[in-house]
């Protein structure tokens, strides 16, 4: 026999002061407008699902720096072993989406036309990498590279980048990528 539940009562005026609804959350949570795409972004990178760790740029200044954003997931597939108990975004992966980020600036002009399959961007080195804070389901990574230096006759260039959750630096480094050209 089933146990009756008595109705949940909705009638405290405390609780609806206190409440504040979906769509003034989504207002108050709204990403910044999007400059490049997922389209795009794959027009400019070679790396495809499950290694595409960009979802979209959020600021872009050409030869200079980039700022963009990875959604995580639970449906990620590394949390299935990073870790079953408690799902951690992998610090490497972490570094990899940073990388990407330069991949945008340095893929393109006036860096370099290597993007979109005319080259390719490798990474040489990373310096200085600290985590300050664990990358979950959930949170918004908000990505910065900028650009250095680059040295055009050995196809070297330098990036300092910073990762952020909730306005707080999640990760931090120095790159060194390698660019070749086809």
């Amino acid at each position: 026999r089933a146990l009756a539940r008595a109705p949940a009562r909705m009638d405290d005026a405390a609780d609806d002061a206190d409440w504040t609804g979906a769509a003034a959350l989504s207002e108050a949570s709204k990403d910044p407008e999007t400059v490049f795409d997922i389209e795009r972004i794959m027009e400019i990178l070679p790396h495809r699902y499950p290694f595409l760790l960009v979802d979209k740029v959020v600021e872009f200044q050409p030869g200079k720096r980039c700022v963009a954003v990875k959604k995580v997931t639970m449906n990620e597939q590394f949390f299935t072993g990073h870790f079953p108990n408690r799902p951690i975004m992998p610090g490497v992966l972490q570094v990899e989406a940073m990388a990407q980020v330069g991949g945008l600036v340095a893929l393109q002009e006036p860096v370099s036309d290597a993007g979109g399959g005319k080259g390719d961007f490798f990474f040489a080195g990373v310096d200085n990498i600290r985590w300050r804070r664990p990358v979950v389901p959930g949170d918004t990574l908000m990505m910065e590279m900028e650009l250095v230096s680059f040295k055009k006759r050995f196809g070297i260039v330098k990036m300092k980048g910073k990762a952020y959750v909730d306005g707080k630096i999640a990760v931090e480094g120095d790159f060194t990528f390698a660019l070749v050209k086809e």
